[in-house]
């Protein structure tokens, strides 16, 4: 069986995780299947969408990083819990911060890969634990 969790590995070391020596779009372009779809609870964003959200977080928060923690591969799907955190600088999901404060937050990943691509994700991160670190 092909190890898909090698495809995936680099979604979060190079395109989730703040590298100076990656193109994020460019990136991102290459890892994702045009048809992709990002799902979290109430929501869908295509693969310009995420790319462009993903884009806004490296400014917002300069440090951030994305550390996988476990990968479970079935099939032709891989499951990741990870643990994001970083120091945001501006409006953070409501919170205005000023780059003092950090987060440390756990996340849940199930991404389906075929040829070689990421075609979809469905995600939960813990952000309401994070708002609670930075209003503390």
């Amino acid at each position: 069986m092909e190890n898909l969790k090698e495809i995936v590995a680099p979604f979060y070391t190079q395109c989730l995780t703040v590298n100076a020596n990656t193109n994020v779009a460019e990136k991102m372009g290459q890892i994702l299947a045009d048809s992709f779809q990002s799902k979290g609870a109430v929501d869908i964003k295509s693969k310009e969408q995420l790319i462009g959200q993903i884009q806004f977080f490296w400014k917002l928060i300069p440090d951030l990083k994305w550390e996988i923690q476990e990968m479970i591969q079935e099939g032709k799907q891989v499951v990741v819990r990870s643990l994001a955190s970083g120091t945001p600088n501006g409006n953070f999901m409501g919170a205005q911060t000023d780059g003092t404060k950090s987060f440390k937050t756990m996340t849940i990943d199930i991404h389906t890969v075929e040829n070689g691509q990421l075609v979809g994700v469905h995600h939960l991160e813990d952000w309401g634990t994070a708002i609670k670190q930075l209003s503390a």
